[in-house]
């Protein structure tokens, strides 16, 4: 095996890397990829489930960023949007200093297959409330504790891509 075969910890960092640096022969800055990945993030903790893949289609079209990145970002992210839910509605509740009815994941499953829709979103709905408050006020930070961080190394990614002289 020589020095140059690649390794697993290699290829995967290639498979990360390649398609970002590759943005940047096609006129993206670095500072449009890094905001990208921060907006990208942020959409992705959505915490409904199902419309994480609407808000980021209409975040960069109205942002005009790049699709590909936001979608792949939005599926990769996915597992990790299932936890924040939870962590959404306990900071909501904290919010709304909601101490009674607190949400059970347990709870709101039997409740879901043993009532209507109605009454289920009538005994849920301020979870939703709560989690929705939380992902609200958090998306500033997450934009600016993403962004700012990954600025420099989008500029260093897009110097490798540069031509040398």
């Amino acid at each position: 095996m020589t020095d140059d075969a690649p390794t697993p910890k290699r290829s995967f960092w290639r498979r990360l890397r390649d398609p970002i640096v590759a943005q940047f022969s096609q006129g993206v800055t670095p500072d449009k990829i890094a905001a990208t990945l921060a907006v990208g993030t942020a959409c992705a903790f959505f915490p409904f489930l199902g419309f994480t893949a609407l808000l980021t289609l209409g975040a960069g079209l109205v942002l005009r960023m790049n699709q590909p990145i936001l979608q792949t970002l939005n599926q990769l992210l996915g597992p990790l949007q299932l936890v924040m839910i939870l962590v959404y509605v306990r900071a909501g509740e904290w919010i709304w200093r909601a101490h009674e009815n607190r949400f059970s994941v347990a709870d709101m499953l039997r409740t879901f297959h043993d009532t209507s829709f109605g009454e289920f979103l009538q005994r849920f709905g301020w979870a939703g409330i709560h989690a929705f408050t939380a992902w609200l006020i958090s998306v500033p930070v997450i934009i600016v504790g993403i962004y700012y961080p990954l600025r420099p190394v989008m500029i260093k990614l897009a110097a490798l891509r540069a031509p040398k002289p």
